[in-house]
């Protein structure tokens, strides 16, 4: 008993995944940063009930009903990838990065890069579409 009451206050210590989201932003301090606030605000934007994840050792990911996509920050991009690309409508061509993959599929945003707000707000939204879609339903119970 007294293992998991440890394991609740542990988490309770534990800052939130939107928290975390704030730190890396801030953390950031340059474009990469502001990219990042910028498509997060985005995809919040397109979908008011993703919920935000902190994964894999400080990878910010957007989930509903499974992951979206994630946001990776690297030296010269800011990298969304989404989890079920291969399977998304991408008719602006957002997609331009891990194109050989069955499954995954990135948008690469460079310093200075435009975003497609209207593109990518659609791209979330069929990504959340796709993840419902795929989404098992509840099993009946005999009785």
């Amino acid at each position: 008993m007294k293992k998991a009451v440890t394991a609740k206050k542990k988490e309770a210590d534990e800052p939130s995944p939107s928290k975390l989201i704030d730190g890396r932003i801030k953390e950031l301090g340059d474009w990469r940063g502001e990219t990042l606030k910028r498509v997060r605000a985005l995809i919040k934007e397109a979908d008011p009930e993703v919920v935000e994840e902190w994964k894999w050792r400080g990878v910010p990911v957007w989930e509903h009903d499974g992951i979206i996509c994630t946001g990776e920050t690297y030296k010269t991009v800011v990298k969304l990838t989404f989890a079920r690309g291969a399977a998304l409508d991408d008719p602006a061509g957002l997609f331009n990065s891990s194109l050989d993959g069955n499954v995954r599929r990135a948008i690469d945003i460079g310093e200075g890069a435009d975003i497609n707000e209207k593109a990518l707000k659609a791209l979330i939204r069929a990504a959340v579409e796709l993840n419902a879609a795929k989404k098992k339903p509840a099993k009946k119970r005999s009785a």
